[in-house]
């Protein structure tokens, strides 16, 4: 029986006249890594930020993990978003007074949980950062800094991770290396993952794509590769938007 960390019913957002989510309907099942890709415009950071508890949509339904989002108090769904719902950005977002370890153990200090140093030092050595526990981010590099990103996002074994373009600001190589440790958190430890990207060769490392014009799913592709992704993309770009 298939189980969902996250399912999208007639979800909408309006912003004054622009719809820029208009009725989408998507679920996203346990253990799969799906991409989201679409046109400037065409809905997507609005859809992960709405999926993700950090924006309100204006109609329409949420589930993560079997709660549904729309009931919940400001400080219920803050709770939520802490223990079950892990981000990561283009931009790194690490505090740089911070040491690598101390920028993981954030979320569960300001959950009022102390973690112990054994678990912070497993979660940097799951994103093959062993021994960097006591770097502060401008000691590491890009690549370096976005795997303390992912660790710290991991540390709550949260539900569902989401990415908005985590390999935007990063070289093709280092981007390939952190698409690897993303491919891997699937596929060995069952991890959920929604990727907002731009980049048909990070899509092709999915399990689908998910492809969204004006507000819309206009379609999606299993067992992509970066020259059918290119081709969708292509063809999406003359839908109005």
């Amino acid at each position: 029986m298939t189980t969902y960390a996250v399912r999208l019913r007639g979800l909408r957002r309006h912003h004054r006249d622009v719809h820029a989510l208009d009725g989408v309907d998507l679920d996203f099942p346990t253990g799969t890594f799906t991409a989201v890709m679409g046109p400037s415009g065409s809905g997507k950071s609005t859809l992960l930020q709405c999926a993700a508890g950090l924006d309100r949509p204006t109609a329409g339904t949420v589930e993560v993990d079997g709660v549904a989002l729309d009931g919940l108090s400001e400080r219920r769904l803050t709770l939520l978003r802490r223990d079950r719902i892990g981000f990561v950005f283009q931009s790194f977002n690490l505090l740089p007074s911070l040491t690598a370890a101390q920028n993981v153990a954030l979320p569960l200090l300001l959950a009022g949980r102390r973690p112990s140093r054994a678990r912070v030092r497993e979660a940097l050595a799951r994103v093959g950062l062993a021994g960097r526990e006591r770097h502060r981010p401008g000691e590491l590099s890009g690549g370096q800094q976005q795997r303390v990103a992912l660790a710290r996002a991991l540390i709550t074994a949260p539900a569902v991770l989401f990415g908005d373009e985590p390999t935007g600001a990063l070289d093709s190589t280092t981007g390939r290396e952190v698409l690897d440790l993303l491919r891997g958190l699937v596929d060995h430890d069952g991890r959920t993952i929604v990727m907002v990207t731009h980049d048909p060769v990070a899509a092709a490392r999915a399990d689908r794509v998910v492809f969204l014009a004006d507000g819309r799913v206009r379609g999606e592709l299993l067992g992509p590769t970066a020259a059918t992704v290119a081709g969708r993309m292509a063809g999406l770009e003359g839908v109005p938007c």
